[in-house]
């Protein structure tokens, strides 16, 4: 095959390389999406992570939950036009056993069971207080109340979080407050504003951002409203093999001891590398915030950590300093939901930085939050955030709507509940055989890694063109090509679409693979087709040589 057939011209791929990922892909899908129409080949878009499986108990549980809600709603009133009343909260609790008791056949009612147990036993909760909310939360006939998160929802979903992001391993009475909110995207914009709203952060501050990242990450601090001064973490580390494993090395951890930078920004584990900080870096960087930076303010964006065995989240090692960011879009197959959370230890240094801010700024935030109470200096920053994200004034009618929150509660329990994790086994299990196979496809042994959450797969061409042949050959691929060259050969020649790895501030010649979002053997062919497509370099490369 003759390499230089390309339709899209180097000078055009030089333009295209400056776009985000996302926005590139949308050339690539076009061309991909031609070249379908003149073959026999299936487009195959692994440039997109949203997965493609569901968790189906908790939507169940959901769906089962709504039918005995509508039962109260007539309960109270029925028009028998479509138009029914309110749940009623005396004895609903009595009411919602005997659903359960006369529905033992119906789908999630299980889950739905003991969730409704779980709430009582673990919690204490007042049998017509919780059934009440759970039946006006599935209905939505209210306002969220509290703003920030409903009164039995919280703690579960908190018991969730520190089972899935501290290992079930945090000191006894540990509490962290969790504001739920519209998912992970949200969680960023609102989180971005607040720092700034309180001073926390002011324009043209000095910030560290762990790379590769998630393109967000690195566009929003280049905003003229924020306009930040950004010190890159980079994770260049290699293994014993020579392998890049993505992990942060100490002398970048090292940057982290300068206390002009105010706050750390961080995907654990990575997107799009997909893994977690280990154990060495994990300490080290510990290390470095305790002894050299201790009031540097930690975002940490954890969407991933239900996909390596035994994570271990920085809220749980640096609690005071961290803002933890968990989204339950891709571990129940839920991104049209959106469902996140943040959580921010109840000790922490947002408000000692709140409480120690010069008189004038006080002053400035006094007045800005003084319709919401009379102590607005007492406010917490948890509830700033929630204050901020509906322009302080519209405070009342803020929060994740009801419903949202009840998915998030069953998707929770769900999890908690299920004492054999059997559910994350299948889940984790299905991600790792899709990089198996990928890795097959291109002949390529897999290299173990406890630290990978298998979610996508960072391939780097020059890594490769290194190890498996030499530097002469590297060198002819950086002067007859662009690093964006590979995927739009791809969506041309195969209709396959990948994501760039540079546009994450990752190696420029890299390719990134979601492992979500298609079916198993379709990897195989995506390994081979990049196989046969990195084997043209080098074909072309030995033609110079003759």
């Amino acid at each position: 095959m003759d390499i230089s057939k390309l339709k899209t011209s180097r000078h055009k791929e030089q333009q295209l390389e400056q776009l985000s990922p996302f926005e590139l892909k949308n050339n690539l899908v076009k061309l991909a999406t031609d070249q379908q129409k003149n073959s026999v080949n299936t487009m195959l878009n692994a440039g997109r992570g949203n997965p493609n499986w569901v968790a189906t108990l908790p939507r169940e549980a959901f769906f089962t939950l709504g039918r005995f809600a509508i039962e109260e709603c007539k309960r109270a009133m029925d028009k028998h036009v479509g138009l029914a009343g309110i749940p009623l909260k005396k004895d609903i609790g009595k009411r919602l056993e005997l659903f359960f008791k006369n529905n033992k056949n119906l789908p999630g009612i299980g889950l739905l069971k003991n969730t409704y147990k779980y709430g009582i036993e673990k919690h204490g909760y007042d049998p017509d207080s919780w059934a009440h909310e759970l039946a006006e939360g599935v209905i939505g006939d209210q306002y969220p109340s509290p703003v920030r998160m409903l009164q039995h929802v919280e703690p579960i979903v908190h018991d969730y979080l520190i089972q899935e992001m501290c290992k079930n391993e945090v000191p006894k009475n540990a509490k962290y407050d969790i504001f739920a909110v519209e998912g992970g995207t949200a969680a960023m914009c609102y989180i971005f504003n607040s720092l700034l709203e309180n001073f926390l952060l002011k324009k043209g501050d000095h910030i560290a951002l762990g790379v590769p990242v998630f393109t967000p990450y690195l566009e929003i601090p280049e905003l003229a409203r924020y306009n930040f001064k950004v010190t890159y973490i980079h994770g260049t580390a290699k293994d014993k093999n020579g392998n890049s494993n993505y992990q942060y090395p100490e002398e970048e951890l090292d940057k982290l001891g300068d206390k002009t930078i105010k706050a750390f920004f961080i995907v654990n584990p990575s997107n799009p590398t997909s893994v977690e900080i280990s154990d060495k870096s994990r300490k080290y960087l510990i290390k470095v915030v305790k002894n050299l930076n201790p009031n540097l303010m930690i975002l940490t964006d954890d969407v991933y950590g239900t996909f390596v065995p035994g994570f271990r989240s920085l809220m749980k090692e640096l609690p005071q300093n961290t803002l933890c960011v968990y989204s339950f879009s891709k571990y129940f197959g839920a991104t049209g939901w959106r469902l996140g959370a943040i959580a921010l230890h109840e000790e922490n240094i947002y408000d000692k930085m709140l409480s120690a801010l010069p008189e004038k700024e006080k002053q400035k935030l006094s007045k800005l939050y003084s319709s919401l109470t009379l102590y607005p200096e007492k406010l917490k920053f948890i509830d700033r955030l929630v204050a901020d994200s509906r322009q302080v004034a519209l405070n009342h009618t803020a929060g994740l709507s009801l419903p949202q929150q009840i998915q998030m509660l069953l998707f929770a329990s769900f999890a908690l509940l299920d004492k054999e994790d059997k559910y994350k086994k299948e889940c984790t299990g299905l991600v790792k055989h899709r990089y198996n196979l990928l890795w097959e496809g291109m002949n390529m042994t897999v290299i173990p890694d406890p630290e990978r959450a298998g979610y996508y797969c960072e391939i780097d061409i020059h890594e490769w063109a290194l190890k498996n042949y030499d530097k002469e050959f590297v060198l002819f691929l950086e002067k007859n090509f662009e690093p964006v060259d590979i995927v739009f050969r791809l969506a041309e020649k195969s209709s396959i679409v990948l994501l760039n790895g540079g546009g994450f501030a990752g190696p420029e010649w890299s390719v990134r693979v979601s492992l979500a979002n298609l079916e198993e053997n379709d990897y195989r062919i995506i390994g081979e087709k990049l196989s046969e497509t990195m084997n043209e370099y080098v074909e072309a490369w030995k033609k110079t040589k003759k």
